[in-house]
C-alpha cells in the first residue's frame, strides 16, 4: 500500500540547490567573520593585559566559529541564519569601531 502515502510537495531543485548554498556560504564565511568580530570584541573588553586578554579570544574564536558553524546548518529558517549571523558581525563591527583603538 505504498501509492496510499501522501508525501509532501517537492521544491524545484534549483531553489534547494540555492538555499543550501547560501546556509553553507553563512555558515562558512559568515561563521569565520562572526567569530574573527566576536574575538576581536573580546580581546577589547575583557579585563587585564592586552596580551592576556588576547590570548583568551584566540583561544574561544574557534570554539564560537564551530558553535556558528554547526548553528547555522540547525535553524530552520535560512532567514534567521542570514540576519543574525551577518546581523551579530556587523554589530560587532561596529562597537569595535565605536570603541576605537586600544592604547
Amino acid at each position: 500500500m505504498i501509492a496510499d502515502r501522501q508525501y509532501p510537495p517537492r521544491r524545484p531543485l534549483g531553489a534547494a540547490w540555492l538555499a543550501i548554498s547560501a546556509r553553507a556560504f553563512t555558515a562558512l564565511v559568515g561563521g569565520y567573520l562572526e567569530a574573527a568580530a566576536l574575538a576581536t570584541l573580546l580581546a577589547r573588553l575583557l579585563p587585564g593585559a592586552r596580551a592576556e586578554a588576547t590570548l583568551w579570544a584566540l583561544l574561544l574564536s574557534p570554539l564560537l566559529y564551530v558553535i556558528a558553524g554547526l548553528w547555522a546548518f540547525h535553524e530552520p529558517r535560512l532567514a534567521r541564519v542570514l540576519a543574525i549571523m551577518w546581523g551579530g558581525t556587523l554589530l560587532a563591527d561596529g562597537a569595535l569601531a565605536l570603541l576605537g583603538m586600544r592604547s
